[in-house]
């Protein structure tokens, strides 16, 4: 059996393991009767957001926590000639919340900081403070009362695709199972397609997924395919990772080239691609390699922070759990390096600012950092 394509939607439902087959193709509609997080949602129904508004109302909510981490962009310069406005991109494993109480064990994380009543004002003033127009997140279990409406109020479109089997349904007062989402912001590219796919693994499907969309810059008329993607977690399935990794490449490389068949116009000729995910692999493991040799021409946007821009950073995951301390490069954003440029990387918060009892924290509301660049299109030669 190949991987499965699904058209877009998915369910977030209690009821979801029990009533979606192991391998169904077609997840279940949203829930019609979603809970709308009261302290977002209920009062804008149908309005638009300020965002400038929204982000004081977490700062507020927010007031006396310790300071947010403080991150700056690195300006990249390459000189390789013009360029059209840039799009910024943010990825970013958030912690799916039945987790991060349930599951994941920080031993040295007060319970009080992973409530979601503090999480989700956490989580979106990250979002809030660097206003990406590309938005790949996972571990998501709050897309439809909270995420979603909060952030289609400020002009973003987005897809979500929970997994098959999410870890989440096994925690007592789940949110529904966890996924990846995709969110892009209307006012800056148009949707052109989208496809939800369950990673494969010598053809046999997988629980893990992702989800890619073709979309159009307004601006310079130029198209990018941008996946967000989770692969395998965990020592020991080094070789999973390498054939799900293996999989999505293959299927974004058909995918771009259909449109590239199918369509008259030089802009959809050549689709640059964007692979952001946690792929739960450090940069010396086989799957990364197989996207840095790839022949669909990839590179790691976060190697450009390096001296050398040939290294990646010393962590984008740090925590400790009862088995002890994890401090790891485990999260990427793959871009087409013939095609685009990236033209300044948001930099790493310090071991000082992350603190002893590392993440997540009342600073800071996932185990992950968000990685955020600025890329823009080469012009065509």
């Amino acid at each position: 059996m190949d991987t499965i394509v699904c058209p877009m939607g998915g369910g977030a439902t209690r009821l979801y393991s029990a009533l979606t087959p192991p391998h169904s193709s077609s997840p279940l509609p949203p829930p019609a009767d979603t809970n709308l997080d009261p302290a977002f949602c209920q009062e804008r129904k149908g309005s638009p957001v300020c965002p400038a508004e929204l982000l004081q109302q977490c700062e507020e909510a927010l007031r006396g926590r310790a300071p947010r981490f403080h991150r700056e962009f690195t300006q990249l310069q390459d000189g390789d000639g013009a360029s059209s406005s840039s799009i910024r991109v943010m990825q970013w494993n958030i912690l799916a919340q039945a987790l991060g109480e349930g599951l994941d064990s920080f031993v040295q994380c007060p319970p009080e900081a992973l409530s979601w009543s503090r999480r989700k004002y956490l989580i979106l003033e990250e979002i809030l403070t660097y206003r990406p127009h590309i938005l790949c997140l996972q571990e998501v279990d709050h897309y439809y009362d909270t995420l979603q409406p909060v952030l289609a109020g400020l002009g973003y479109s987005s897809h979500f695709f929970p997994k098959p089997w999410s870890p989440c349904l096994d925690v007592e007062g789940n949110n529904g199972p966890d996924g990846c989402a995709l969110f892009f912001d209307e006012s800056r590219l148009e949707f052109l397609d989208s496809v939800n796919l369950r990673l494969s693994a010598m053809r046999i499907p997988t629980n893990q997924v992702a989800v890619v969309t073709i979309l159009r810059c307004r601006s310079s008329g130029r198209c990018v395919c941008v996946a967000a993607t989770h692969l395998k977690a965990r020592s020991g399935w080094e070789w999973l990772r390498s054939a799900q990794g293996s999989d999505l490449l293959r299927h974004l490389q058909t995918l771009v080239q259909q449109h590239a068949d199918d369509s008259a116009d030089a802009q959809i000729s050549d689709i640059p691609l964007l692979i952001c995910g946690d792929f739960n692999a450090i940069p010396t493991e086989e799957v990364y390699r197989r996207f840095a040799a790839s022949p669909l021409g990839l590179d790691s946007a976060y190697k450009r922070l390096s001296e050398d821009g040939s290294t990646e950073p010393e962590y984008t995951t740090w925590k400790i759990r009862p088995t002890g301390e994890c401090c790891a490069t485990l999260d990427y954003i793959w871009y087409s390096r013939d095609t685009l440029r990236v033209e300044a990387v948001l930099d790493m918060p310090t071991e000082e600012q992350i603190g002893p009892n590392r993440l997540p924290s009342f600073s800071y509301p996932s185990d992950h950092l968000s990685l955020v660049c600025d890329i823009s299109f080469k012009e065509n030669e």
